[in-house]
């Protein structure tokens, strides 16, 4: 089998998603900032059967997560499967009117530069394969920008164009690329939005190769 990649690696989404793409076979290669945070997640996941190791880069560091789908591939295998999915940080949800330019370097490089590095590092891994996905996941800031929230509503929104333009160009290839919007919080007891039903509709969105946008549960009105 081939590997899942999942950038930003957690206890919430990302544990629940490298397990259930670990049922299906895959290897799975955690990256994220934290060494302790990654040693567990493996520990954990070795315990449930998923064959998984950790590979640190900060999200925020493109020239970090250029390299580290490298090692992981080197380590795993091909990597089949990207998904970015990092939670920002609350310092990038500043009130519209009290961003300044430089408020948006860290959202920027979180989500935008970020992303581009770790495509650009698994696509050809992906072609040679004939296939791969990459699933973007974003709050529901990525399509209803919030006035509270200027740094992530202009970098989601950034992001989400570029997953749009991966998702046309990359069609005739075989891979691809489409966004899971999350309106509200992942909550363990939520219907459609915990990490569990989430893991779910992102294998869903693997295998169904459906359509680019994807909606845990309908915006808020």
């Amino acid at each position: 089998m081939t590997t899942l990649a999942l950038v930003g690696a957690g206890p919430g989404l990302g544990l629940a998603t490298a397990r259930r793409f670990g049922r299906e076979g895959f290897d799975v290669a955690l990256i994220a900032r934290s060494r302790d945070r990654l040693d567990a997640l493996a520990a954990e996941l070795d315990r449930d059967g998923v064959h998984a190791r950790g590979f640190t880069a900060d999200a925020r560091d493109h020239r970090a997560l250029a390299t580290a789908p490298d090692a992981a591939a080197g380590a795993l295998g091909t990597i089949e499967v990207l998904q970015y999915s990092p939670v920002p940080q609350a310092d990038f949800m500043k009130p519209v009117l009290d961003t300044t330019a430089a408020d948006l370097d860290a959202p920027l490089a979180f989500s935008v530069k970020g992303p581009v590095a770790c495509v650009n590092a698994v696509l050809p891994g992906m072609r040679d394969l004939g296939r791969g996905t990459l699933l973007f996941v974003n709050g529901g800031t990525a399509v209803r920008p919030h006035p509270d929230r200027a740094g992530t509503s202009m970098a989601f929104a950034a992001e989400s164009a570029y997953a749009a333009m991966l998702h046309d160009a990359l069609a005739p290839e075989h891979i691809h690329a489409a966004q899971l919007v999350i309106p509200g919080a992942i909550r363990p007891d939520a219907e459609h939005s915990s990490p569990a039903a989430l893991a779910e509709r992102l294998y869903a969105i693997h295998t169904d190769r459906d359509g680019f946008r994807h909606y845990s549960e309908p915006l808020p009105g």
